[in-house]
C-alpha cells in the first residue's frame, strides 16, 4: 500500500554513532534451526559479559531469548552473522526476549542489509517482545511486518506473582533506534505499561491492586514506523530521563479504534520530551500528550492528522496536538513550540488541562485547521480563530504567543516544497524570544540565523541543504550535504586512527542499493562524494562504517 506522500524535508540526518558492535570476548554461533537460546541451559551456560551471539543468516521459525545477562559496560551483543535473520512464522510471536539484561540486540551485522533481522510475517500474534523483567538493552536494526498483533512490545506488566511490581522491578536504559515497522495490527511500538495507577486482578481470591513497573532512561529515535493498527509509537510510565525523537510515522491508526489512535502518544506516568519527528497521513492525532508534565514538545511536523478519519462526521475529531490531565503532576507545565502543524481534521492544538501551571504555546505554524468553519458557523460557543488553538477550559493557565496562524498555505512563505520560511517570510525571525534552550530545528541546523529565532520546526539558513552538526563523538562525521539532494552527495568526516571508509545507501526496506569506499588518513578532514542521480526520488537510508563504528541517518533524493 503506498500513497503519494509530498517530498518535504520529511526527515533528515541526524547522526548516531554505534561503536564495538560485536563483544568483546568469545563468541557463540547459533544456526537456524535453534528456537530457543536460554542462558540456563548448557549449550549456553558459558556466556560471560561482552560476549557476541551470532545469529545465522537464513529463514527460521520464532526465536526464544531467555536468561542472558551481561553487565553494565560489558553487554552481551546478539547479532545477525552472514546475511539477514529471516523469520516467517505460524506462532503466536516472532522473538521474545526475557528476563535478559545489559545487552544488545542488533540486526546491524549484514552491510548488504540495514534491516539484518527481519520479522516478516507472524500468523497470530506480534512480532518483537522484550519482557519479563528485561531492562538495560538497545534494540536497533530490525524490521518487523506483516504482524495481527503489535510490531514491538518493550514492558513487564505485573502479576499475581508479585516480582515486577512498582517496588520490585525499575526497566532501566531502554533504547530503541533504527527499527522499521509497518502493516501491524496494533500499535507500531508499544512502550511501558499503560495502566500507570495500577490495575485491580483477582489474585488467588483476593483483589489486588498491581502497580506497574516504572522506566527511566528511555530513548527512541531514528525508527520508520507505518501503517499501524492503532498508535505509531506509545510510551507510558517512563517517569525519568525519556526521549522519543526523530522518528517517521505515516499512516497510523488505520483500525480507528477510539482512544488508541495517535501518531505518538506520550501516555500516563511519562515524562518524555518529543522532538523532531515527522508525522503525515494518520487517521488519529498526531501527537497526544497524557504525562506527568514538565516536558517540551517541539521541532515536530505534523502533516494530514485525522484528516481521513471519517472526513464527513465533524464530531469525530482529530487534533495535531492533544494534551490532558489523564496524569499531570500539579503545578508542573507543557511547553509545545517550534512545530509545524498542517491541515489537521479539527483543531491544531486542544488543550485540555486545566491542573498544570505556566504553560506556553509558543513559536509554531498551524495551517487550515478543519474546524475553522464548524466554530465560525457551526451551533457552538466558539470562533474560528478557536480552531488553531482549542482551550474548552477558561481555567488552563497558557501564555499563547508568536505563534503563525492561516487557513491558506502561500508557497511564497517557504523555500521549494520544505516548511522552512522563506527569507521575509511572516515566520521569519519572528518567534518568541525564549526558546527554552532549543539550540536547534528540524533540521539539526542552529536554531538562531538572522535577528530572531523563526516560528514553526525549521529555521532558514542558508545551507538549508547542508547539514552542519557537530559529530556525535567529536571523531567521525561534520557534515552530509547537500540534502535533499540532486546529483552529488558529500560527506565530509575525518577520524583519529588511519582506516577504510564505506558508505553504503539502503532503501526504506533496508535493501542495500549503493556502496561506495574509500581509505581515510587520520587527522585529516575527508571528502566522500558520490552519485546519486540514479536513485528515484524519495527517502534513503546511510550508514557510513568505519572499523567497529558507524554513524546512521537519512537523506532525501530529489528529482
Amino acid at each position: 500500500m503506498n500513497r503519494n506522500i509530498p517530498v518535504l524535508l520529511i526527515l533528515v540526518s541526524i547522526l548516531f554513532v554505534s561503536i564495538a558492535v560485536y563483544g568483546q570476548t568469545s563468541h557463540t554461533t547459533v544456526d537456524t534451526n535453534t528456537r530457543v537460546i536460554d542462558g540456563y541451559a548448557a549449550a549456553f551456560s558459558q556466556l560471560e559479559p561482552g560476549d557476541t551471539i551470532f545469529l545465522k543468516g537464513g529463514k527460521r521459525d520464532f526465536l526464544l531469548i531467555k536468561n542472558i545477562q551481561g553487565t553494565e559496560g560489558y553487554p552481551i551483543v546478539i547479532i545477525n552473522q552472514d546475511g539477514p535473520l529471516i523469520i516467517d512464522t505460524e506462532h503466536y510471536f516472532g522473538i521474545s526476549i526475557q528476563n535478559c539484561r545489559f545487552f544488545k540486540f542488533t540486526g546491524s551485522g549484514d552491510p548488504s542489509n540495514f534491516y539484518g533481522i527481519r520479522i516478516d510475517r507472524v500468523a497470530s500474534g506480534g512480532g518483537l517482545g522484550i519482557g519479563a523483567k528485561s531492562s538495560d538493552y538497545e534494540i536497533d536494526h530490525v524490521s518487523i511486518r506483516n504482524c495481527p498483533a503489535g510490531g514491538l512490545n518493550a514492558k513487564t506488566d505485573p502479576d499475581c506473582n508479585l516480582t515486577a511490581t512498582r517496588d520490585k522491578f525499575t526497566q532501566y536504559n531502554t533504547l530503541i533506534h533504527d527499527n522499521y515497522i509497518e502493516n501491524v495490527g496494533d500499535e507500531g511500538m508499544y512502550i511501558g505499561s499503560t495502566k500507570y495507577f495500577g490495575q485491580n486482578v483477582n489474585c488467588y481470591g483476593t483483589d489486588t491492586l498491581l502497580m506497574p513497573s516504572l522506566l527511566e532512561g528511555v530513548r527512541v529515535y531514528n525508527n520508520i514506523v507505518e501503517y499501524t493498527g492503532m498508535d505509531g509509537i506509545q510510551v507510558s510510565s517512563a517517569t525519568t530521563d525519556c526521549q522519543v525523537f526523530d522518528n517517521m510515522i505515516l499512516f497510523d491508526s488505520q483500525k480507528e479504534m477510539f482512544a488508541q489512535m495517535s501518531g505518538i502518544t506520550i501516555g500516563g506516568g511519562s515524562k518524555c520530551d518529543c522532538y523532531n519527528n515527522y508525522i503525515s497521513h494518520g487517521k488519529g492525532n498526531g501527537i497526544e500528550v497524557h504525562g506527568l508534565g514538565s516536558l517540551k514538545i517541539y521541532n515536530n511536523i505534523i502533516i494530514d492528522p485525522g484528516k481521513d478519519f471519517q472526513p464527513a462526521d465533524t464530531s469525530k475529531m482529530r487534533f495535531g496536538i492533544y494534551v490532558t490531565d489523564v496524569s499531570v503532576e500539579a503545578d508542573s507545565s507543557f511547553n509545545i513550540l517550534f512545530n509545524t502543524i498542517v491541515n489537521p481534521k479539527s483543531d491544531g492544538i486542544r488543550f485540555n488541562s486545566i491542573l498544570s501551571r505556566n504553560n506556553l504555546i509558543i513559536s509554531n505554524i498551524i495551517l487550515n485547521p478543519g474546524n475553522y468553519d464548524y466554530y465560525e458557523n457551526g451551533p457552538t460557543s466558539f470562533k474560528g480563530e478557536d480552531s488553531y488553538v482549542m482551550i474548552p477550559d477558561d481555567r488552563a493557565e497558557i501564555t499563547i504567543e508568536n505563534n503563525f496562524f492561516s487557513r491558506t498555505f502561500d508557497p511564497s512563505w517557504f523555500i521549494g516544497n520544505t516548511y522552512s520560511p522563506a527569507p521575509g517570510s511572516p515566520m521569519a525571525d519572528k518567534a518568541y524570544p525564549n526558546a527554552l534552550g532549543i539550540l536547534s530545528d528540524y533540521l539539526h541546523h542552529n536554531r538562531l540565523y538572522g535577528s530572531g529565532y523563526d516560528i514553526g520546526a525549521i529555521e532558514f539558513n542558508p545551507s538549508l541543504y547542508g547539514i552542519d552538526e557537530k559529530p556525535a563523538d567529536n571523531t567521525m562525521v561534520l557534515q552530509l550535504f547537500p540534502n535533499p539532494v540532486e546529483r552529488w552527495l558529500t560527506i565530509r568526516y575525518h577520524l583519529e586512527t588511519s582506516s577504510d571508509v564505506s558508505l553504503e545507501i539502503y532503501d526504506l526496506k533496508g535493501q542495500r542499493i549503493m556502496e561506495q569506499k574509500q581509505s581515510a588518513m587520520a587527522g585529516e578532514e575527508q571528502n566522500l562524494r558520490v552519485d546519486v542521480s540514479g536513485l528515484a526520488a524519495g527517502i534513503y537510508l546511510y550508514s557510513l562504517n568505519c572499523r567497529n563504528s558507524y554513524v546512521s541517518g537519512k537523506f532525501i533524493k530529489q528529482k
